[in-house]
């Protein structure tokens, strides 16, 4: 059977709680007949690719589905490219904070996500759930993640598909905030996932630039 691996990053930038990580452990363990793996990535440049590799290594998956939290976007975004430029807002979990640096010295200005990005967004809104493809992953851990997951995928011969999808926070995060945020709930982010995964599991073709998506198993 073939896997799926979703990764899923911890809380940071003072939060206690992040819905990317804790949206892993609500996911069935099969999506249309696809195995689902999940590894949760430290929210922290190099280290979050380096525990990727280890789990590349331990699931040999033939598509990598990564998850983080964006703050102000209304509902589901999936993202359709990766650049290679690290230009961190606030440090990460390891104290760090680059501030324009490539993600991959020399590597290619960026990626396309190797995902049918248009077909998990209408799967997803087919769900009841509002979802968008979007053009910026940003310059934070999300982007660098996304962008090194692809440049590995396209150098090392490993050869599975990648990409990205941002979520919002849940109500509880912004509960004590003095402006209004929008958030979705941990089910819904739950559904969204694995209405995305059955997108990618089924080979669903959102005619994204003429590409052909095929079946994973």
């Amino acid at each position: 059977m073939d896997t799926i691996l979703v990764t899923g990053f911890d809380p940071f930038g003072g939060d206690s709680r992040n819905p990317a990580g804790e949206a892993l452990a609500l996911l069935p363990a099969e999506v249309a007949g696809t195995r689902i793996a999940t590894v949760m990535l430290p929210t922290a440049i190099g280290s979050s690719f380096d525990r990727l590799l280890e789990a590349l290594e331990l699931h040999r998956p033939v598509a990598v589905l990564s998850v983080g939290q964006a703050g102000g976007r209304p509902g589901i975004t999936v993202e359709r490219v990766a650049i290679n430029l690290v230009d961190a807002r606030i440090p990460d979990n390891e104290g760090r904070q680059p501030v324009d640096l490539p993600a991959v010295p020399g590597g290619p200005a960026a990626y396309f996500s190797t995902l049918p990005v248009k077909a998990m967004a209408a799967r997803i809104r087919a769900a009841g759930i509002p979802a968008t493809v979007s053009n910026s992953a940003g310059t934070f851990v999300c982007n660098y993640v996304m962008y090194r997951a692809l440049h590995h995928a396209a150098t090392s011969g490993a050869g599975f598909a990648s990409g990205f999808i941002h979520v919002p926070p849940m109500p509880a995060q912004a509960a004590g905030s003095a402006d209004p945020t929008p958030t979705m709930s941990l089910e819904s982010v739950r559904a969204a996932l694995v209405a995305a995964l059955e997108a990618i599991a089924l080979g669903e073709d959102g005619g994204e630039s003429g590409r052909s998506w095929g079946a994973l198993s």
